[in-house]
């Protein structure tokens, strides 16, 4: 399953933290990213107004990832690290002031986050010698508000290999589509590249280019088509626009599966096997252009491969053993080289 969050601001005001929350719940995202120390982040009952964000994300089983320092504890009202073990504070994100033994007894009761720009090969050589549970630890990449101070996806993926080498879960942040945070509004991703666009296509682009676990929203909020995109995806498939010949409607409103032995040439439903075996026969057809987004479906000349759908995810040569049935919308055709490895996908 493809994870993802959103991000939380205590300057965003509770009522609309609690309608994004709330959508946040019913479109599957499990996490949400909020820092308790941000310097413009100015509300006037501090420790009333954190503890109103803790319930609400307690009430709709979102997991909460804090960036704390050594004082967060007393800032909000808490004696100790155990009083916040009972609210929605799942993972802490340590950006200073903690030793390594304060981080290694802090794991046993919360999913520790470094800082995957600054963790350094001797804090890991460091854990690593005092017997750290690797597994209790995430590392999350920054956002980066000014322009042209993103990363790449290449030292991003770099990164990465790195931490995924030692069993640690990779988080990383898109910019939103709707409401973007201030001051700058001009959206909160990690790569560069990402500061606008498609946010589904940007949050593929992490989790099949840099494999990157969780993807979070670093801004205020995202369109509803953009929600349902990402429940979608959490549940394991993309929607793809698609015009299908009106004999093959069959076809569409069905979630296909790629396999997973997935070719560079097409994208191959799992499914489709069934269609010849329910009795419908595919005729020959006329010979057609097999252009990138093709769909087609072989026909009977393909013998025990009749039946079985495709996409084209490049330009390909007219084939007289498949029917092309239909195309994918120009708008969705950056998505294909994403759908691998048994990933699935549904014509609209």
């Amino acid at each position: 399953m493809n994870q993802f969050g959103i991000s939380l601001y205590l300057g965003t005001r509770y009522e609309k933290n609690k309608e994004i929350i709330e959508k946040a719940n019913r479109n599957n995202a499990k996490y949400a990213f909020t820092s308790l120390h941000i310097p413009e982040e100015t509300v006037k009952d501090y420790e009333k107004e954190v503890k109103m964000l803790l319930n609400l994300c307690k009430v709709n089983n979102i997991n909460l990832i804090v960036d704390v320092g050594p004082r967060t504890l007393e800032k909000l009202g808490f004696k100790n690290f155990i009083e916040i073990k009972e609210t929605s504070i799942t993972h802490l994100r340590l950006d200073y002031g903690f030793s390594y033994e304060e981080i290694i007894e802090l794991s046993k009761d919360f999913n520790i986050v470094f800082n995957a720009s600054t963790l350094l090969d001797k804090d890991i050589s460091e854990l690593q010698r005092l017997n750290a549970d690797f597994s209790r630890f995430s590392a999350c990449h920054n956002f980066y508000p000014k322009p042209l101070t993103g990363l790449s996806l290449k030292k991003v993926n770099k990164i990465n290999e790195k931490l995924k080498n030692l069993g640690i879960t990779i988080m990383a942040f898109v910019a939103g589509d709707k409401d973007l945070r201030g001051p700058l509004y001009m959206g909160l991703p990690t790569v560069e590249e990402h500061r606008s666009g498609d946010v589904l296509f940007n949050v593929l682009q992490l989790i099949k280019d840099t494999e990157t676990d969780i993807c979070m929203i670093g801004d205020i909020d995202i369109t509803d088509e953009t929600w349902i995109k990402l429940k979608e995806l959490s549940e394991g498939y993309i929607s793809l626009h698609a015009r299908i010949d009106e004999k093959y409607l069959f076809v569409k409103d069905i979630i296909h599966h790629d396999r997973p032995d997935s070719s560079d040439y097409v994208i191959r439903s799992q499914e489709s096997r069934e269609f010849s075996s329910q009795g419908k026969i595919f005729r020959v057809e006329s010979l057609k252009e097999r252009k990138k987004g093709s769909i087609s479906i072989g026909n009977a000349d393909y013998l025990r491969y009749s039946g079985e759908l495709e996409i084209a995810r490049q330009n390909l040569e007219p084939e007289p053993k498949v029917n092309i049935i239909g195309e994918v919308d120009i708008n969705d055709i950056k998505y294909l080289d994403y759908i691998t490895d048994g990933m699935g996908f549904k014509f609209i």
